[in-house]
């Protein structure tokens, strides 16, 4: 994409801010020159720890703020209280148009209520859906939702398949992704009937390629490239997968160290080890897209790195480059248009 895109940093947010959101802007922009720059929170602190990056400064506009949101805020708390800390300003700014998109590391929950009410949501969609890319045995999965919607409904589960399925195609670059929903079985039979019902309309649907049921153990396979679950199920699974990582590696480190021999076998084995830890390395999919809200928010981890940030950004730079919610908004009119998803025939006509 040729032009600018500014991108509002929260950069207050995070376990490491504001130095690692400092030092993250600097490599995204490396990556993404036409990048541009909103940081929101302390000026002077922040102004130098950029006086030795004097692209970055060029980059960069600041909006000062003392107030921050605490990881521990509540998320009805920070609705009150949080509308001039870092992280409101930042959604602010995409709301008034100064930013094309928001990105933040701080508390999951005040950032999703926040967004929720400052971006609103896109026509034709009920609820935000937190999806991001995961690792497999092919390459990368999107998984959603990771935690924002505890139950969902059939039209809730339709709806982050049709946002998943766009995500797949604009941000990993897949031509036509499949589409699984996750459950206790693959037989029709099996699952929640909310769960039955979803997939029994998307099969049916022409616009996505439905695979059908997946398993908790088909999400590393790579079975399908859109993995669509309720925020409950999906948070649980990312935990899961994350955990099993640190077991793995721990059981690695401690396998080489036990002998000798072992020692020089870690040292044939280094480059290759190197490569998997890449690859599985949680950094390198860092940023979670807060799917189906009037603007563009991104969710990084808190605990991440600079590399992690300069990820995050990515996202959002990806969303934004390829008018991710103006196309969400068209599949949604031909989604209604099909009635997959419920749609009574008064919302047809209004969409149509």
């Amino acid at each position: 994409m040729s032009g600018e895109v500014t991108i509002a940093l929260d950069a207050m947010g995070g376990d490491q801010a504001p130095k690692m959101v400092v030092k993250g802007a600097a490599i995204a922009l490396k990556r993404h020159p036409g990048l541009r720059f909103l940081m929101v929170g302390d000026e002077p602190r922040l102004r130098t720890l950029m006086k030795r990056r004097k692209k970055l400064l060029a980059a960069t506009e600041f909006l000062h703020t003392d107030e921050v949101v605490p990881g521990t805020m509540r998320p009805s708390v920070a609705l009150r209280q949080g509308r001039k800390s870092s992280m409101g300003l930042a959604l602010r700014a995409v709301r008034e148009n100064r930013a094309s998109a928001a990105v933040s590391a701080g508390n999951t929950g005040a950032l999703m209520a926040m967004a929720r009410m400052m971006l609103g949501m896109l026509p034709g969609i009920d609820r935000p859906a937190i999806a991001a890319t995961m690792p497999t045995l092919r390459g990368e999965s999107v998984v959603l939702d990771l935690g924002a919607n505890t139950e969902c409904d059939v039209r809730n589960l339709i709806q982050f398949a049709v946002m998943g399925e766009l995500f797949a195609r604009i941000v990993l670059g897949y031509q036509t992704p499949s589409v699984g929903l996750l459950n206790v079985g693959e037989e029709e039979v099996k699952g929640l009937e909310t769960v039955r019902e979803a997939a029994a309309r998307l099969k049916a649907a022409e616009s996505i390629r439905f695979h059908g049921f997946v398993e908790g153990d088909d999400i590393a396979k790579g079975t399908v490239d859109v993995v669509v679950t309720d925020g409950f199920t999906g948070n649980i699974a990312l935990k899961t997968a994350e955990g099993t990582a640190k077991l793995y590696s721990h059981y690695l480190r401690s396998a080489f160290g036990r002998s000798l021999l072992a020692r020089i076998g870690y040292l044939f084995a280094r480059s290759s080890l190197k490569a998997i830890q890449k690859q599985t390395d949680p950094r390198h999919h860092n940023g979670a897209m807060f799917l189906g809200l009037g603007g563009i928010a991104v969710k990084s981890h808190g605990g991440t790195d600079a590399l992690g940030f300069a990820n995050a950004i990515g996202v959002a730079y990806d969303l934004v480059a390829h008018g991710f919610n103006e196309r969400i908004i068209g599949e949604f009119k031909r989604i209604a248009a099909d009635r997959i998803d419920g749609t009574s025939d008064q919302q047809k006509a209004a969409t149509a």
